[in-house]
């Protein structure tokens, strides 16, 4: 199997991140790096897809300030999400042409990544008709998925709930989906769950999935091939 690499990168702002991304991007395109899979988690931040509506942000600018939460518009498909503590965050970067050149195809992979890890914690998931990510029933939603794919570079990806305060995902309106609710795996199951062990099944999930064998080494590394290849 081909090599993956995996970095966890504990708690990281969205706006560094999406600049590493941008790089990683940048090197996969170029062949200088492997496939690769940034696991963390951001503090408190809203985030608008290229057709993401304002309006699904419920409350105003003031009261986002005094929360502390910023508001980002990127390049990922897909309308309004929020991302905060509690929350895994998944970001892969695989060159597609690697893999398969289908888009719905690697939607519904990473789909099927979050169902199987979500099912290893006994939670039953699924797709839902129509709409993107992965849904406990038609109205109550668990993990959101937005990418981009450029040159068919993969990059932005999958949010799923773990301990994560939902209260604040109330601000929005998720994904652009009137009357759609959002829970996380320690409400479905209304018990504590370690966010160590969800990302280290969705790490073996995510593998498995892509056919990929993980392959743990640091950022420090990553960024010293790429600098010595450019």
């Amino acid at each position: 199997m081909k090599p993956l690499i995996v970095l966890n990168l504990g708690q990281q702002p969205y706006q560094s991140v999406l600049r590493l991304q941008h790089q990683l991007v940048s090197a996969r395109m170029q062949g200088t790096i492997d496939d690769i899979l940034l696991l963390l988690q951001h503090p408190p931040v809203i985030t608008l897809g290229r057709r993401g509506n304002e309006a699904n942000i419920l409350v105003s600018k003031e009261r986002l300030a005094e929360l502390r939460i910023q508001v980002h518009r990127v390049e990922r498909g897909g309308d309004v999400t929020y991302h905060g503590l509690g929350q895994l965050v998944g970001y892969p970067i695989l060159d597609l042409r690697q893999h398969r050149t289908d888009v719905g195809w690697y939607m519904h992979s990473l789909e099927e990544v979050l169902i199987r890890t979500l099912a290893d914690f006994g939670i039953v998931a699924s797709r839902l008709p129509g709409s993107i990510g992965v849904w406990l029933d038609e109205r109550t939603k668990i993990g959101a998925l937005g990418v981009r794919i450029e040159s068919w570079i993969t990059y932005h990806g999958f949010a799923l709930n773990v301990a994560q305060d939902i209260t604040h995902s109330q601000l929005i309106v998720p994904c652009g989906l009137a009357n759609t609710g959002i829970t996380s795996m320690e409400k479905a199951l209304g018990e504590p769950v370690d966010m160590a062990t969800v990302r280290e099944r969705a790490t073996e999930n995510f593998c498995a999935v892509f056919a990929l064998r993980a392959s743990q080494i640091s950022l420090d590394d990553v960024l010293s091939r790429i600098q010595a290849q450019g």
